[in-house]
């Protein structure tokens, strides 16, 4: 996992979102920021994931954040995701993994007793001055805006 702790400044974000258009964190100045790494649009996990932080948009509104979404897949893969489960929030296309492996969300993973490298499911809360608040490294899928908000 990262080795960024809580503290740290939260390395820039910069990169294109689902509708194309450039974003990083000067667009989210003064707010906010939950930052989620995911490893893939339309598996069953990524949809519970991004659905519960959908369902819980307004609250985090509300408290002053905004949600971030980050994977590997295209721009026109996390527009068809975003638009079939109407998600209100942004999603950085990180087809070079920059933002992904400068947060230390890339590494090795095991699944049916084969190791392989990939997405590391995690989430950093940053302020709004750009300090990591927190890191949610055990990620609920099915509950993760509770679990964000604690």
């Amino acid at each position: 996992m990262a080795s960024l702790k809580i503290g740290d400044k939260a390395p820039e974000i910069s990169g294109i979102d689902q509708n194309g258009k450039p974003i990083s964190f000067s667009d989210f100045k003064g707010k906010k920021v939950v930052l989620y790494f995911y490893p893939k649009d339309n598996t069953p996990g990524c949809t519970d994931e991004a659905c519960s932080l959908r369902d819980g948009f307004s609250d985090f509104q509300k408290l002053g954040y905004e949600i971030v979404g980050v994977s590997a897949d295209s721009e026109k893969s996390h527009k068809g995701f975003a638009e079939k489960h109407n998600l209100p929030f942004r999603l950085i296309a990180d087809t070079e993994k920059a933002v992904i492996k400068a947060y230390g969300a890339w590494g090795e993973k095991k699944m049916y007793g084969k190791s392989y490298d990939g997405i590391i499911r995690s989430t950093f809360v940053i302020s709004e001055n750009g300090i990591i608040e927190s890191i949610v490294e055990k990620v609920d899928t099915k509950n993760h805006a509770k679990q964000v908000m604690g």
